[in-house]
């Protein structure tokens, strides 16, 4: 019986799903470095690229050895071109301890973890692994979920639309990008490189269709999805600066701790500070680090706090952020002081002097500084630009900012410690958006009836991902207060001018538990649903018939 154009698809993708994943790519490691020569000698192999070694390329990324991302051009007629995007780095295998060295073998491992699971007593979350698992649906291995599937049913996509009879309307572009879960340096590279990409080949770039995975902890049905944008994530810090004193003379000074309790308990879960929009709602911002910022010890109250927090958006920009942060950490400040003083006159038996605490952004801290501590300050920054902890980098140099500008306590600087990640939808591309959603509606119902299956639409991808530099160019207000408020520039976006815009969305694997042990990929709609709903969506956005409303 001859093998249908879906079901060779289905194959290819499941065989260069499994290829894929035994080729590690843990990010910032050499493997991440020569992932991009390991696929570009296997697509090099094809009989398309082998008559078209020019439109199989690497683009540079960053890093030494570099790191690089691989993009391949598939031509049809005309200029219309749709981008397949999807990142090949992996997270750390180290949280598979003494099976480690199978992290990256699809099968065996599931075969491993299988019978780990069945030797000992298991909590809820083990009792499902182990059930989707013998299922016979999931399969594990680092990478293969998040998201060396999508990539697989990027190229089965890929290599369908090159063996179509006839030649297809348009041209698709599949790129393999390093670096999504550090600082998304290969897609933003992408992004720089793709107007001089697209005068080179005179493509025009239409859409584009992020491959990323997402996660279902029920029967799939938030997985079989279309992402019409991506969640924002800001990374507001709170350096608190205190006025030490001995422990045995606590009221003599302010003890910086006390403020950032305050600050932690009116930020972390707090419900208030979540956004909605697109009828879904944000979760609401959390503590990432909280430390005491002091070498060594001794019997003083600390001195300075760092306080770093993840906050999810649906709707709020770097201004709104910040101004947000400013109230709250404002009114935490003014109530640990209070606090204390209250706590003092109880403990004297009399009133007190108030206690006076100063607020400042980092942009305000910066505008204290004089020419030489600029240029101090200008020199640190570099020397820790290479860092791959941010809250660490901006920890350091905030610290010798505020030593600078001389600041006593108690005071709070507040700013963004890490990249941005901005907030991003469908909708921001007004028409053409709205004909890629009709579209790709069709795309989806005739796909789901085939598969006998369901598929639907979803605003918001959860995680952070690289949607938020695909297509998108950045604001160039916001880009402005978060350079200014960000401490490293190394952990800023400096796009150049002349982006490319068009409309994105997100379609790939679904799976569980991504970047844990139990890390797993469901595979009847990732190897059979997801190629052809991948290669249909293409073909529809290459469509430049015009958009008909009833």
């Amino acid at each position: 019986m001859t093998e249908t154009a879906v079901q060779t698809a289905a194959r290819r993708a499941r065989a260069l799903s499994l290829q894929m994943t035994r080729w590690p790519s843990v990010t910032g490691s050499p493997d991440e470095a020569t992932f991009s020569e390991h696929l570009r000698a296997h697509l090099a192999e094809t009989p398309y690229f082998t008559r078209h070694p020019d439109q199989l390329f690497t683009i540079d990324s960053h890093g030494e050895p570099m790191t690089r991302t691989l993009a391949a051009l598939a031509r049809g007629t005309g200029r219309r071109t749709i981008v397949l995007a999807g990142h090949f780095d992996t997270v750390s295998i180290a949280n598979y301890g003494a099976l480690a060295a199978l992290a990256c073998d699809p099968e065996p491992l599931t075969q491993a973890l299988m019978a780990e699971l069945r030797g000992r007593p298991r909590n809820r979350a083990e009792e499902k692994a182990l059930a989707d698992f013998e299922s016979g649906d999931f399969i594990a291995g680092r990478g293969l979920l998040d998201m060396k599937s999508g990539l697989a049913a990027g190229i089965a996509a890929l290599e369908r639309f090159l063996t179509m009879e006839e030649a297809p309307e348009g041209n698709i572009l599949f790129v393999a990008t390093p670096d999504e879960e550090n600082r998304s340096r290969g897609m933003r590279s992408l992004r720089d490189a793709l107007p001089d990409i697209a005068r080179r080949f005179d493509l025009d770039i239409v859409a584009g269709i992020n491959l990323d995975a997402s996660s279902c902890e029920h029967g799939g049905e938030e997985g079989r999805a279309v992402y019409l944008g991506s969640i924002g994530k800001f990374a507001p810090f709170a350096f608190v600066i205190g006025r030490p004193t001995h422990a045995g003379y606590p009221f003599d000074g302010t003890s910086a701790s006390r403020i950032g309790a305050d600050i932690v308990r009116a930020m972390d879960t707090m419900p208030e500070l979540s956004d909605e929009a697109f009828g879904e709602r944000a979760p609401p911002p959390v503590c990432l680090e909280a430390r005491d910022v002091r070498d060594g010890y001794d019997v003083t109250t600390p001195d300075r706090v760092w306080l770093s927090f993840n906050w999810l958006t649906h709707r709020r920009r770097a201004a709104d952020i910040l101004n947000d942060f400013r109230v709250v950490v404002s009114g935490a400040l003014q109530s640990a002081l209070e606090t204390q003083d209250a706590h003092h006159a109880r403990f004297r038996g009399g009133p007190v002097t108030k206690t006076q605490g100063v607020m400042l952004t980092y942009a305000e801290l910066v505008a204290r500084l004089k020419d030489d501590a600029l240029e101090r300050l200008e020199t640190l920054a570099h020397s820790l630009s290479g860092g791959n902890d941010p809250l660490k980098v901006s920890r350091e140099i905030v610290a010798a900012a505020a030593a600078e500008a001389g600041i006593e306590g108690p005071a709070v600087v507040i700013g963004f410690g890490s990249l941005h990640y901005p907030l991003v939808h469908l909708e921001q591309a007004g028409d053409a958006g709205r004909t890629m959603q009709t579209r790709l509606q069709a795309v989806m119902a005739d796909t789901a009836k085939r598969h006998g299956t369901s598929i639907k639409f979803k605003q918001i991808f959860a995680g952070i991902s690289d949607m938020s530099f695909f297509g998108h160019r950045p604001d160039a207000g916001e880009a402005g207060i978060l350079a200014a408020n960000t401490p490293s520039a190394a952990f800023t976006d400096a796009a150049p001018a002349g982006l490319l815009s068009f409309p994105t969305v997100n379609i790939g694997p679904w799976g569980r538990d991504y970047h844990q042990r139990w890390e797993r990929v469901h595979a009847p709609y990732t190897f059979e649903v997801l190629p052809d709903l991948v290669f249909e969506a293409a073909l529809a956005l290459l469509d430049s018939a015009p958009e008909t409303h009833p």
